[in-house]
């Protein structure tokens, strides 16, 4: 039975006879089940649709400055409207905001807290900001959302900005993307072992995700949240701005962020402020010079 709160989704289509439904949303291309949830835990097959359970129900709204997103170089000194949701297509192991990436909204959404994107613009505008921030969680689970909002923003001159892990499909990508103004994408680590092992997901579709926001011209900023001993090694790292410099250009802002141990992976040590200065070090050694440490 289909509840009130929920939005048709976009980007999915019938499987087979039997009301599967495969969700092309990201490159997991889920097949969910009837009255079942993808990966993401917030797209549900019901009646021989799919629907979002998010749409319209922000988990959490923020006026934050814009270089918490981090964001170092597009408007700096602005305020930006913070939005996040629940679910997320990644499962790292290390997240730092589980409780939204990984939170049920079966049991946290009411039908009192529907906020639909021209009252959340006019939030925004209410509250001085000059863009709204798809951010906390993951955006491209809430892409249909995201989309509204991002169209109703263009409306009223604020600037788009997209927090992600850039984990994506391009069917949906062709639908987003051109609607952002600036983008930070969270680099988890240059390997796919480190993806397979630590995301529970694969890097080349990020790396697509990034070329493919290059190629629009939009604002890219990338972090990288540096783990001892996964992905903090000087050799990572030089693939790393390897293929920034092949693929984008030296003047990409690169942020290095310090991991704090959190959720599955609290054993851990947390990363040493000597770490992310080498970084920095071995960075710059090569002529990239927009680096930005966080977290220490």
């Amino acid at each position: 039975m289909v509840n009130a709160l929920w939005h048709k989704a976009e980007f999915w289509h019938l499987f087979d006879s039997n009301k599967l439904i495969q969700c092309t949303l990201c490159p997991r291309n889920c097949i969910i089940e009837p009255d079942e949830r993808g990966f993401c835990q917030v797209r549900l097959n019901t009646n021989g649709a799919l629907y979002s359970l998010v749409y319209g129900y922000p988990a959490a709204l923020q006026v934050d400055p814009i270089e918490k997103k981090p964001l170092a170089e597009f408007m700096p000194g602005t305020w930006t409207f913070s939005i996040g949701t629940f679910g997320c297509n990644l499962d790292c192991l290390f997240c730092q905001n589980y409780t939204l990436s990984r939170g049920n909204p079966a049991t946290s959404i009411s039908k009192n807290n529907f906020i639909s994107p021209v009252d959340l613009i006019q939030k925004a505008i209410e509250s001085k900001c000059s863009s709204v921030a798809f951010t906390y969680n993951e955006p491209t689970v809430w892409a249909e959302y995201a989309i509204d909002i991002a169209k109703e923003a263009k409306r009223n001159n604020l600037k788009v900005v997209l927090v992600s892990n850039g984990y994506i499909s391009k069917e949906a990508v062709d639908v987003l993307y051109p609607l952002i103004d600036a983008a930070n994408i969270d680099m988890k680590g240059f390997s796919e072992s480190f993806y397979s092992d630590m995301t529970n997901g694969s890097l080349c579709y990020v790396l697509d995700s990034i070329k493919y926001l290059f190629s629009l011209n939009k604002h890219i900023e990338l972090t990288n949240l540096i783990i001892p001993s996964k992905n903090d090694g000087e050799e990572i790292i030089d693939k790393y701005l390897d293929w920034i410099e092949t693929n984008l250009n030296k003047n990409i802002p690169l942020h290095f962020s310090a991991f704090y141990p959190c959720h599955k992976f609290k054993m851990s040590k947390p990363t040493p402020p000597s770490t992310l200065y080498r970084i920095r070090e071995q960075a710059n050694e090569r002529g990239f010079n927009h680096i930005y440490l966080g977290n220490i």
